[in-house]
């Protein structure tokens, strides 16, 4: 397809300039302060006409999580735009519809006009979506507009304030959003449920109030746990040796690690996953001879928790990782012992359009959501290193360029290519199910900070952690970023 008609499109999108001058790191961290007080005056401002019912929801909270959002506040819809028109374009790209090569500069300019308007384009739907399905329950149906502006222009504020982090900012504002929104959930949580929840175990007295008191903060020992196997698994890499051509005796490595892709697998994975829980809940109110298949796809029933159907069965509650609710969450006293034996005996919906209701065993429902998180991170972990320059062959030719090759073989990109063929693409299936596996555990144990958002905030981290140590040795030693570039 030929996109030169994106270029007429450009001159009506709004575009942050990029800094005339490299700026220095202190200038990228007080840029990045700046912004993060936007994103949580936006974060605790509640939309004006927002209900408070049914915002406290386990699966709300998840969603908030994975999205750097806050249900029922500006930001209520959060990166979910700017996450789901990637993987829109990285589908479009990866099965040919467009062409787009990340190496030229105007097609990346091309493709950067197109994902912002895709991602204008969802924020506004998905803001419509989310008040008229009463996802975002409102206090009067005369202010549905007023919400859904409010929501809309919210979502998109965080469209430029992501495309200022990542030209101002230390790193990408999806990437700090996440972490920040983590970051405060797990503090939150931790003094406003965990701890009033010990307290409480203490002063119920008897034989076991200590150890209750300490079970209350099993949400926290697993997060915990999660936090260091992540850091134990950024540290596993393979290395390559290699020689540089023109000097005789300097030489390197080339490190490839487990989780090559980082953790963008699992954000685009279980974006689309709790997306599908969004986008769907209109089928609660469908009816006539569509009914049955609205059922088999997300069956709603009214469980109680507020005036809102709940997803209770069907397709698109198999591969979520959330629970009918009132469920055994967890949390508070002995809640691991409820939670874990309803997972074990609990039974799932799912409706037949032939047969009616089928009971599935809660256990399949968490095994089918694991395997099709996992599934979808090694997707998206194929198509991120084709779509970011990361693909054998291109780091092949990077190599080539820098005068770099591998000791015993021929500088010659294809030889190169070959070699790397035999680490890139199996490294990358297993760091993005490995990713998958332990973002559903991490979930389904019921980590504070939920599964993913642990998993997410660490690889963030450890990306700043060596993109700040690396800016300052460039600012210390100028001369290693011309070597490197």
């Amino acid at each position: 397809m030929n996109l030169a008609f994106v270029d007429k499109l450009s001159v009506l999108v709004p575009t942050i300039k990029g800094p005339s001058a490299p700026l220095s790191l202190r200038e990228k961290m007080l840029w990045t302060a700046g912004i993060l007080v936007v994103y949580f005056t936006l974060y605790n401002t509640t939309a004006i006409g927002v209900s408070a019912q049914a915002l406290s929801q386990p699966y709300i909270q998840l969603i908030s999580i994975v999205f750097a959002a806050k249900v029922g506040s500006l930001i209520t819809v959060g990166i979910s735009p700017i996450v789901l028109s990637s993987i829109i374009l990285q589908l479009l790209t990866g099965s040919g519809v467009l062409k787009i090569d990340p190496n030229d500069p105007v097609q990346k300019s091309r493709q950067q006009v197109i994902q912002k308007i895709a991602a204008i384009g969802i924020a506004i739907v998905e803001s419509v979506i989310y008040v008229s399905t009463g996802f975002v329950p409102i206090s009067s149906a005369s202010l549905f507009p007023f919400v859904v502006l409010q929501l809309a222009i919210g979502a998109i504020t965080i469209i430029f304030l992501d495309e200022i982090m990542t030209k101002y900012g230390i790193m990408s504002g999806i990437n700090i959003f996440i972490a920040s929104g983590v970051s405060y959930s797990i503090v939150a949580s931790t003094f406003k449920i965990l701890v009033p929840g010990a307290i409480a175990a203490v002063q119920a007295g008897g034989a076991a109030a200590l150890s209750n008191a300490l079970l209350v903060f099993g949400p926290l020992f697993f997060a915990i746990i999660i936090f260091l196997v992540s850091i134990y698994a950024y540290e596993m890499k393979v290395e390559l040796p290699l020689a540089f051509e023109q000097l005789r005796g300097i030489g390197g490595r080339l490190p490839i690690p487990l989780l090559y892709v980082s953790v963008l697998p699992v954000i685009l994975a279980s974006s689309l996953e709790l997306s599908f829980t969004v986008w769907f809940r209109f089928l609660a109110g469908v009816g006539g001879q569509f009914a049955n298949i609205a059922k088999f796809i997300a069956l709603y029933q009214n469980t109680g928790a507020g005036n809102t159907p709940a997803l209770t069965g069907g397709l698109i509650y198999l591969i979520s990782p959330q629970f009918p609710s009132p469920y055994p969450a967890p949390y508070g006293i002995g809640g691991y012992g409820a939670y874990f034996n309803y997972l074990l005996t609990g039974t799932s919906q799912l409706y037949l359009p032939t047969g009616g209701i089928v009971l599935i065993p809660e256990w399949i429902h968490v095994i089918i959501y694991a395997a099709v998180l996992i599934i979808l991170c090694i997707i998206f972990g194929k198509f991120w290193i084709e779509m970011t320059g990361q693909s054998p062959k291109n780091m092949a030719e990077q190599i080539g360029d820098m005068g770099w090759q591998i000791p015993g073989f021929r500088r010659d990109p294809r030889i190169i290519e070959n070699v790397l063929n035999k680490y890139i693409p199996t490294i990358t299936v297993m760091g993005s199910a490995f990713v998958g596996l332990l973002a559903a555990v991490a979930t389904l144990t019921g980590a504070i900070g939920s599964g993913m958002g642990i998993l997410l905030t660490v690889g963030i981290i450890y990306m700043l952690y060596q993109q700040l140590q690396n800016e300052r040795l460039f600012e210390t030693y100028p001369i290693l970023e011309k070597i490197v570039k």
